[in-house]
C-alpha cells in the first residue's frame, strides 16, 4: 500500500492516538469537516446525516451508534457516510461529560429537583448477569430521556452549521468548475499566433 507505515504501530500507540491524536485537535477537526463537505450528496442529506451521528452519540447505547445513525439517517433523508462521520461527537474524551449530563437532565426530568436517589447500581453484577431491567431504571431511563433532550438540541445545531458550510462549499466548487470551463473554453477559441 502506497502509505502504509513502515512499522506497524504497536497497542499502546493505537489507544494513544484513540484518546489524543498525533498531530492535533484542530487538524483532525479540519480533516472530518474536510470529508463531510465533499460527500456527493445534497447540502440537506449531508447536514441530515451529520445531525442523525450526533444526536445518536448522545445516547447511552454504546455500541450501537453506527447502526442507530443509519436508521435515524434513513428515517430523515441523511446521507449514511455522514451520520457515521457523524457520531465522532461521542469520543472518549467527550463521552463522560455527554454521559453526565444527559443523567443529571434526564432524572431532572422524570423525578423534579429532589430527584430520584437509587442505591448504588452493581453493573458489573447486572451485565454478567444479563440482568438489564436493574440497571434500565435508575441509569439507562433517565440518560435515554436526557439524551433525547440534549441530543435533539445539539444535532439541530450541527444541522445548521453543516447545512450552511455544505452549501457555500458546493457553491464555491460550481463557480471553481465553471470558471475552469469558461476558461477553457476562451483558451479553445483564442487566435493562433
Amino acid at each position: 500500500m502506497l502509505f502504509r507505515r513502515r512499522e506497524p504501530a504497536s497497542f499502546s500507540e493505537r489507544v494513544r492516538t484513540l484518546l489524543w491524536p498525533r498531530r492535533s485537535f484542530a487538524r483532525s477537526f479540519r480533516y472530518y469537516s474536510r470529508r463531510v463537505l465533499r460527500l456527493s450528496a445534497t447540502p440537506h442529506a449531508i447536514a441530515a446525516g451529520i445531525a442523525a451521528g450526533v444526536f445518536v452519540s448522545f445516547t447511552p447505547f454504546l455500541g450501537f451508534h453506527f447502526v442507530l445513525a443509519g436508521i435515524v439517517a434513513w428515517l430523515i433523508g441523511g446521507n449514511l457516510i455522514a451520520s457515521a462521520l457523524g457520531t465522532a461527537i461521542g469520543n472518549p474524551l467527550l463521552l463522560p461529560a455527554i454521559w453526565a449530563s444527559t443523567f443529571e437532565l434526564g432524572r431532572l426530568i422524570l423525578y423534579g429537583r429532589g430527584g430520584h436517589v437509587a442505591g448504588p447500581i452493581h453493573f458489573g453484577h447486572a451485565l454478567s448477569q444479563l440482568d438489564f431491567a436493574s440497571i434500565w431504571k435508575p441509569l439507562l431511563l433517565p440518560m435515554t430521556v436526557g439524551s433525547l433532550v440534549e441530543g435533539t438540541a445539539v444535532a439541530l445545531c450541527f444541522y445548521m452549521l453543516t447545512l450552511w458550510g455544505a452549501r457555500g462549499f458546493q457553491q464555491r466548487r460550481r463557480d471553481r468548475l465553471a470558471e475552469r470551463a469558461r476558461s477553457r473554453v476562451d483558451a479553445g477559441h483564442a487566435p493562433a499566433a
